[in-house]
């Protein structure tokens, strides 16, 4: 059987005999093995599409992230089953789940549409970016402070830890692919040892930050604009981690602040603490805030290049090379903004114009 009769088959087990694909078109996917594809379905009892997420061959119960294969037990479900439970039942906005099927490797999700966050903001004028970044913020929170307050040793994102070693695995998979892989590269292991002395520290810091639930990927382009809503996708890889690491995430990814100047920026990292406190009503340190906010940001910016740089050479997937100029941009001028981290830009400048 082909993928559309597949597909056929399982819509009419979930919406019944009378159902039928008129459609099935290939989405574009992320960086992940995972396939998507848009079921378009002939049925007055029936959403007018669903999304089918295809595991890889083989691959009917993977782990999420490969830096992430920490559990103390191999867990029984896939971490996307798992993770959508939980967040479904603390309130955070994700795609209905229709059904699933984990020993195919099938699943079988709500139609958010095309509409990334991303997408959603372009050309507009400032106070709308700011109000849709303050939706993402808000559903963000909700995520955090919901989630983390529901505790839950069954959910597997309780189960794993941003700690030193894994900031330091992304450190690692910087100056491996980052520099010392890097096409045309001569990298002095001198220059190496002193950056991960850096890095070492840096890690450390993080490190020590009370932590609490995190997306891990909540950026503009993993939420979805549905019903004029921020809606949550791209999941599975959710862990404990400070909670300025989802908002680096969100304000600096790929190239957001081609968006988000650095005005809009400090106006949603003053947003977030303002809700923040409001929801816990505490006050937070903002000034301690905003420095491991920026350490949050250079420390996945260093991962981001490393691992666009992998996708690249390892991987096959050449179309995520065109970020890493920006983000070695955005880069340089975060480096900029913590002194003691200036000493990095010199070096790094030996090996990236963009830090000249």
């Amino acid at each position: 059987m082909n993928h559309q009769e597949v597909f056929a088959d399982k819509i009419v087990a979930v919406f019944g005999a009378s159902t039928a694909i008129s459609s099935l078109i290939p989405l574009a996917g992320d960086a992940s093995s995972r396939r998507y594809y848009r079921a378009v379905i002939k049925s007055s009892e029936a959403p007018k599409s669903v999304i089918i997420m295809e595991l890889p061959t083989g691959s009917a119960l993977p782990l999420s992230s490969e830096e992430l294969a920490v559990f103390k037990q191999a867990p029984k479900e896939l971490p996307f089953l798992n993770m959508h439970r939980f967040f479904s039942g603390v309130g955070v906005r994700v795609p209905k789940l229709y059904a699933h099927w984990q020993n195919d490797g099938i699943l079988m999700l709500e139609d958010l549409g095309d509409t990334a966050l991303w997408d959603r903001v372009q050309g507009l004028p400032e106070e709308e970016v700011l109000s849709w970044y303050e939706k993402a913020i808000d559903e963000l929170l909700i995520l955090q402070i919901r989630g983390t307050a529901a505790r839950d040793e069954a959910c597997v994102a309780f189960q794993q830890r941003f700690d030193f070693r894994l900031y330091m695995w992304e450190f690692e998979h910087f100056l491996e692919y980052g520099l010392e892989k890097r096409p045309g590269a001569h990298v002095a292991g001198t220059v190496i040892e002193t950056l991960r002395r850096i890095f070492s520290d840096i890690a450390h810091r993080l490190d020590r930050y009370p932590s609490c639930l995190n997306h891990r990927d909540y950026h503009s382009w993993n939420l979805m604009i549905h019903d004029e809503a921020v809606a949550v996708i791209d999941f599975q890889d959710a862990l404990l981690a400070p909670p300025q690491y989802d908002l680096a995430s969100l304000l600096n990814d790929r190239i957001t602040d081609s968006v988000i100047r650095p005005h809009i920026e400090d106006h949603l990292v003053s947003y977030y603490l303002h809700q923040r406190a409001g929801l816990e009503n505490r006050a937070v340190d903002g000034d301690d805030f905003r420095e491991i906010y920026l350490l949050s940001a250079i420390q996945r910016d260093f991962k981001v290049v490393g691992r666009f740089y992998y996708l690249d050479l390892v991987k096959g997937k050449p179309g995520y090379r065109k970020f890493i100029p920006p983000t070695v941009r955005r880069l340089k001028r975060n480096l900029a903004r913590l002194p003691r981290l200036e000493p990095i830009i010199p070096i790094l400048a030996e090996h990236y114009e963009e830090m000249r």
